[in-house]
């Protein structure tokens, strides 16, 4: 059985999106840089990775082999697709009121960021081996150089992002009982002399106490005149 209040559960369905303060948020910064990232990698691989020299098919840059173009383009539409998924997830996040679809929301942030890690460090190391055998011969007045140079430069950084976002979502999975470990939303303290509620009594009279609970929520006032009264004597026969 879950305790209660676990992965933010608390403040489940009782919240208001601030944009400010959900763009500002550090997890939200990285999955912004994570997209721009892999935006980077794609779009130098599909506008200038390919070359053409004397014919019409095209080369990759990369020592000739498709595969390392190929790799670094679905790598990279896949983190910028996953990117967006995640960026949307965390806004509705705090409005997620049962406690097992939390835990599965940071569950799947968890293993993604983890799998996309790994894969750019695949792809880094990929396309930086298949860049150092190409010759220059086989890039004409350097072809493709800056972008090449690109594509492995972003990988480089898309590892340090997704890495932190994989070490964020394990803390999160790991501390499911603080919530605000899981909202970008943060509760505003109660001041050190904040008094609970008191329960209203007849005739203006309240109670006060710091333990609500242990108040009685229903108290009779006894009216001072009645005491005062006699009580009628029964007729003798």
């Amino acid at each position: 059985m879950e305790p209660a209040g676990a992965y933010g559960a608390a403040k489940a369905g009782s919240f208001t999106f601030d944009p400010v303060a959900f763009f500002t948020y550090p997890r939200t910064l990285l999955r912004l840089l994570s997209w721009v990232f892999s935006m980077v990698v794609f779009s130098c691989i599909v506008n200038e990775g390919y070359i053409n020299i004397g014919s019409e098919r095209l080369l990759c840059v990369f020592n000739n082999n498709a595969d390392a173009c190929n790799y670094g383009v679905t790598v990279g539409v896949i983190c910028f697709l996953g990117s967006i998924f995640f960026l949307i997830l965390d806004i509705y996040f705090p409005s997620i009121s049962n406690v097992k679809d939390r835990r599965r929301a940071v569950l799947l942030d968890l293993v993604f960021s983890g799998f996309a890690s790994f894969l750019w460090f695949v792809g880094f190391c990929f396309l930086a081996n298949q860049w150092q055998a190409t010759s220059p011969e086989e890039l004409p007045l350097a072809q493709g150089s800056d972008a090449a140079r690109a594509t492995i430069t972003f990988c480089f950084f898309s590892i340090l992002t997704w890495a932190v976002l994989t070490l964020s979502a394990l803390r999160r999975f790991l501390s499911g009982s603080n919530t605000n470990l899981f909202t970008w939303q943060h509760l505003d303290p109660l001041p050190s002399n904040a008094r609970a509620t008191p329960y209203p009594i007849a005739n203006g009279a309240t109670i006060v106490t710091t333990n609500p609970y242990q108040a009685p929520p229903f108290t009779e006032t006894l009216d001072p005149q009645k005491l005062t009264q006699q009580r009628p004597m029964a007729p003798a026969f």
